[in-house]
């Protein structure tokens, strides 16, 4: 058996802290205070110093497919179907199918818009709800939604639309990158738990969307608008977070030229999105490098530690132990996280949102150990 490098011991340590701090500290908070026990959802969020929910204005189906997701893959079965069965009976729209935006507090529809984001984000959640749990229920709103998206969603050139009204019938929201991403993830979950081809063929199509519409040429970054849109930008976050999926697909997006596309995306994000000094990922860059947004949110520092871990350059490698050192110091604090922070360091937002434990589960999975 060959011994492990310091680096890699070193990063196994690291890797090891971070999920004792999830199961120790943010898997509780959301199973405790975190969770409405009469509508059986999760808050929008709690206070960082409580902790306590903060007063519920509405309750969002993505953020429920997020808790759903995340407790699936924690293991926790009975918390996981409580999650599944809110998302059923709380989201459903009976009338015109797919899913509602958000309920009010008290569990009424609030926002009917049909929104992309959240339809693929219940499909990522009940394929590994599914896929664990063996319940036929979850992997037939996999293969239900996944349908109405590409009969409904589906927009000039193989790709769909962000938005529409209530009824399918009028699109309010067009292509935008965002989504797209979060339907390739959903459909690689769905792939590997219902061992179906018909997403093989469906992720193809989409990978060869997305290369032709939204990759930058002269960066291989994916912008968050299709090219040539006004006041387009890049997101370094964004640019990790394809990185993994294109190699999660493998085989499947090498005709798309998204393999060759990303590791220069990752150059770009890595030279001029993150400081050197503090390892923050910034949220924003314009086409040439200059920041658009300093803002720092903890998902992208996430999607950062991913990407390090998956890339396969021994010198992403190396980088790793120090960037979580750097992740763990600025965005981890004993009663949970920051969610995000100016780039001088202050809080720039002090709750913590129901959403982001997604973010942690599939960084920490990702990392050696």
């Amino acid at each position: 058996m060959q011994s492990m490098t310091p680096s890699t011991a070193s990063t196994i340590a690291l890797a090891t802290a971070l999920r004792d701090h999830f199961t120790r500290v943010v898997l509780p908070l959301w199973r405790g205070p975190g969770f409405n026990t009469e509508l059986k959802l999760p808050y929008e969020a709690v206070n960082a110093e409580g902790p306590s929910a903060l007063p519920a204005e509405r309750y969002r189906a993505m953020a429920c497919a997020r808790q759903l997701f995340v407790f699936s893959q924690a293991g926790d079965a009975a918390h996981a179907q409580v999650l599944f069965d809110s998302l059923m009976h709380t989201f459903q729209d009976t009338r015109h199918g797919g899913w509602f935006y958000s309920v009010d507090a008290q569990g009424a529809p609030l926002d009917t818009t049909k929104d992309l984001y959240t339809h693929a984000f219940v499909v990522f959640a009940c394929a590994e709800y599914g896929g664990r749990s063996g319940n036929r229920d979850a992997l037939e709103v996999v293969h239900r939604t996944s349908a109405l998206i590409q009969s409904d969603f589906a927009a000039e050139g193989d790709l769909f639309n962000a938005a529409l009204t209530a009824d399918f019938a009028r699109v309010t929201g067009t292509p935008i990158q965002n989504p797209l991403m979060h339907l390739t993830e959903a459909w690689l979950a769905a792939r590997e738990a219902t061992h179906d081809n018909a997403f093989d063929a469906a992720l193809r199509r989409l990978a060869n969307a997305v290369a032709h519409r939204f990759v930058h040429g002269p960066t291989g970054c994916i912008a968050e608008l299709p090219i040539g849109a006004d006041d387009n930008r890049l997101e370094p976050g964004h640019q990790f977070e394809w990185l993994w999926l294109v190699k999660q697909g493998g085989a499947l997006f090498e005709a798309s030229g998204l393999h060759e596309a990303l590791p220069r995306a990752f150059s770009f994000a890595q030279q001029y999105g993150v400081d050197q000094k503090t390892g923050g990922v910034c949220a924003s860059l314009d086409e040439t490098g200059q920041i658009k947004d300093a803002t720092q949110r903890i998902w992208a520092q996430t999607e950062y530690l991913r990407a390090l871990a998956s890339h396969g350059d021994p010198a992403a490698l190396a980088a790793l132990p120090r960037q979580i050192e750097l992740f763990q110091q600025r965005f981890l604090r004993p009663q949970g996280w920051f969610e995000s922070k100016t780039a001088a360091g202050d809080v720039a937002r002090a709750d913590m949102p129901s959403t982001t434990p997604y973010h942690l589960a599939t960084a920490y999975e990702a990392l050696p150990g």
